[in-house]
Formats: C-alpha cells, structure tokens, sequence
C-alpha cells in the first residue's frame, strides 16, 4: 500500500517587482511542484530601483515553467529577454495584441540599450569596461518567439494543474487582467486598469470572482479631474500654438500617443485649436498606431474616427525627417517617446526646444521618481540630457487627466463591481503613499481586507493567514511572511 502525503498543497504568491514603486511587476506563483510569474517586468526611475534590472534574480531563471503577461507595457514585460538570457526556457502566455504590442517593444527597447552601451564605451562615461545592455535584441526576439497568443476570456492552463484566463482591462490594446485557479483557490492579478470614460480604449471588465485580487495602486491616491483630457489639453496647447510656439509632448508609444493623436485631431476639427501640423516621431508609436485599426474591436473609436487621427498626423520615419524636425519653427505639435523622458527621440527635441520660453513641454502620464519627467514635472531649471545640462525655458504642464491608469475611484469601482468578494487585496504597483492610501480606502469603504506587500514577501493562498509580526527566511533567500 503507497503512503499518501499528509502535506498540504502549495498555492504560494511572492512579490519580486512593483512594491514600493510602480515598475518591476514581476509575481512569482508555485503550484505544487512548479512555478510561474505573472509579467515579468523592467524597474524603472531611481537609480537604485534600475539596479535591480541587473541583480541575479531572486529565483532560478530555469527553475520557472512559464510566463503570463497582463500587457506589453515594458515595466510588465521587458525583463523577458534577460530572463530568456538566464535561463528561462518556458512559454510566454499573452493576447494576441499583447504578442504584437512586444514584437515592436522588446526589440526597441534592446536597441536602445545596445546603443547606450555603445555610447557609454564611445565617450568613456561608464565605470563598466566595456559597457554591455541589459540584453541585446536577439534576446528580444527570442523572447517574442517564446510568446502564445491567447484570446479574452477562453480558459488555458500554462502549467499543469493551474487554469488561467484573461478579462480585458481596457488600458492599452492587449491589456488583461489574469486570474489563476489551483485546487479551488483562485487569485487575480489586476495588471494596469483602463478608465471608465478613456478618449479611445474600452473600460476594463469586473474582476472575475477570486478568493485573492492583487490590484495596482499607480493613482491610489489622487483622483483624475473631472473635466477630461480634450479640455485640459486644449487650454495647454492653444495659447502655444497660438503665440507660435512648439509644443513637445513626450507620450507613450503604447496608448498614450494614440490618445494625444485622436484628442488633438477632434481639437482642430472642431476649430478649438489652430490648425497647426502634428507630428508623430516615434517609429515604435507609428507602428503601435498601425496595430489599431487590426484590434478596433477593443476601441471605442469606428472607422471615421481612425481616419480622421491618421489624416491629421504627418509621420516622421528616418532619423534625418527627425533632425529637419529640430530645425523648422513653431507653430507646431511634436509627440515623440518616451513618456516619462528616459529615451528616444523626444530628448533631441528637448535639446532643441526647451531653452525657450516660446514653446512649451507637456507631459501626459504618471512620470516615475528619478525620471527626466518627475524632474520637469517637479520644476527643474535644466535636465542631462546626453551629458549636457540643458536649460528649461519652455513652460512645462503637466495633463492631470491623460494617464491610462484608473484613478483612485475607478480603483475602488472596479473592485467593488468583483463578481465575489474577495478573502484579501494585495496592493501593489504604486508609490509607497499611493498603495496605503488605497489600502486604507478598501478597508474603509468596501471592508475588505487589504495589504501593501514588501519585496520578496511570500503569502500562503491556501490557508489564507497573512500574519506580518511572523517574519522568517523564506526558500527563496528573502524574506517571507509566516502563514503558520
């Protein structure tokens, strides 16, 4: 007669990225005997949170079976080619949008690395001799190759044992939340959540019914205003275009452009803004922009809409239309990545434009700690750029209304309108303020249980305890909380 195991089945959650900040999700799951993270990706702003991006990560590359992707946005998804580097061997499991979105990301984002190492071993400016990328775009494209497409809302098991599906979350095209199922314990990671009443995306579905529900917390505390992003962008642009002015929008290439693009369109239609020439300077941004007609099922914009964005827009392609950009003068709109001002062709722009005070610099999304854009958006007299301090003349406004993330009341709404309440909320992916405000606010006003997580913190899904006075070494080397 065989011995049957007395030991209890492990359904573990631990926390390796987006506490304390909102870059990095990186949630490793084990199910039994194997594991998986849901996204899987790169820190960004301070210097000491990008370190991460370069430390041995907390677990075995190779000891992890798959992938799960909420999105392509690279704070979820762009440590998968370093990952591949290490050792992953696994599948990636993503919308089909998703998988577009990365095959236009990931190698954009590993040609950028490539070229700043280059540069650092150019101009000698790095301590490393010689410099080298986090990964290298043949990494990139290995890792797309890894990816499987599947749709909303159709059940997949990406191990053994777990199911998984993912409901839309408006957001971004692709954009998911995923929930896990193991013995009859179920958790859902909410991934970024889309807007109610966004200019262009779908609003996110309610969260499917979950004994657990991991949310982000980006705008846990602060509310978006309540007049939306046509009227707050128009009383940015329209006295610049008006006095001749450039305006230099750093924007997203994934959404956000494509929001400013329509949005902006709408403007000049309607005679609210002059009629100056618009310009979209991101390779990455024209080819997301293509992906939308493809995927307009998860828009609200029809095909007239569509157009009218792509007709008011003059594409920029070669880094010379790019340089001859530079030279022209005002009035006119230049949206270029990246969005929080970390890369890319905007910092040409901010070379050129923002010593002065004719033109102005527009952000339009949440801008990192340690990011160029918290430092414009903080009133910075001059940002590095390239080695060179350049001095900020230009106005800089910061758009209150035009971020892809759910506000702090959208949170609280998408989580009320869960289709069972849950036993607890993790709440990740926010700055230390915003994830406790938000925590506090569950506990508040929907009396629920909810916790603000620590790096490497590990949680049992199974017996629900969470006791944060016990702490021990977990086996993956960290910190873990007790459940015992």
């Amino acid at each position: 007669m065989g011995i049957v195991s007395s030991k209890p089945p492990v359904f573990r959650l631990t926390f390796l990225g987006a506490t304390g900040t909102v870059t990095g999700s990186r949630y490793l799951v084990e199910a039994g005997d194997k594991r998986l993270l849901v996204d899987c990706g790169l820190f960004q702003g301070y210097k000491a949170l990008r370190l991460r991006n370069w430390a041995v990560f907390p677990v075995d590359p190779a000891s992890i079976d798959a992938v799960v992707l909420t999105h392509a946005h690279l704070d979820h998804s762009g440590y998968l080619p370093k990952l591949v580097d290490e050792g992953f061997e696994g599948v990636v499991w993503c919308t089909p949008a998703t998988r577009r979105l990365c095959g236009i990301l990931l190698p954009d984002s590993a040609h950028l690395l490539e070229e700043e190492a280059g540069y650092a071993n150019r101009t000698g400016t790095s301590k490393h001799h010689p410099a080298e990328p986090l990964y290298r775009v043949a990494s990139a494209h290995e890792a797309v190759r890894r990816m499987r497409n599947w749709d909303f809302d159709a059940p997949f098991e990406p191990v053994p044992g777990v199911t998984a599906r993912f409901r839309s979350q408006g957001h971004i095209l692709g954009a998911a939340a995923v929930t896990l199922s193991y013995r009859g314990v179920s958790v859902t990671f909410s991934g970024d959540i889309g807007r109610y009443h966004d200019p262009v995306m779908q609003a996110p579905n309610r969260p499917a019914a979950s004994e657990w529900i991991v949310t982000e917390s980006t705008y846990g505390d602060r509310e978006h205003p309540p007049g939306g992003m046509k009227q707050e962008l128009c009383d940015a642009l329209k006295p610049v275009l008006q006095r001749g002015g450039v305006a230099v929008i750093p924007a997203f290439a994934v959404g956000r452009a494509q929001s400013l693009l329509h949005v902006i369109a709408q403007l000049q239609e309607e005679g609210e803004l002059p009629a100056a020439p618009v310009y979209l300077n991101s390779p990455m941004a024209t080819d997301v922009t293509s992906l939308y007609r493809q995927y307009s099922g998860q828009l609200r914009l029809d095909e007239a809409a569509l157009e009218k964005m792509y007709r008011n827009t003059r594409i920029i392609n070669s880094p010379e239309e790019s340089k001859e950009l530079n030279r022209r003068k005002g009035p006119m709109v230049i949206v270029s990545a990246s969005g929080m001002v970390t890369g890319g062709r905007v910092l040409h722009h901010l070379i050129a434009f923002a010593p002065d005070p004719l033109n102005a610099i527009i952000l339009c999304g949440f801008q990192a700690g340690g990011t160029r854009g918290a430092l414009l958006a903080g009133g910075a007299g001059h940002v590095r750029i390239y080695g060179e301090d350049i001095a900020i003349g230009a106005q800089v406004k910061q758009l209150a209304s035009a971020s892809a993330h759910a506000d702090a009341t959208e949170i609280i709404a998408w989580l009320r309108s869960a289709e069972t309440r849950p036993r607890g909320v993790f709440v990740t992916h926010g700055e230390p303020h915003a994830a406790d405000r938000l925590r506090v606010r569950i506990e508040h006003e929907l009396g629920w249980s909810a916790f603000v997580p620590e790096f490497g913190a590990t949680f049992d899904l199974m017996s629900g305890g969470l006791d944060v006075g016990l702490m021990a070494r977990g086996p993956l080397g960290i910190e873990k909380f007790s459940t015992s």
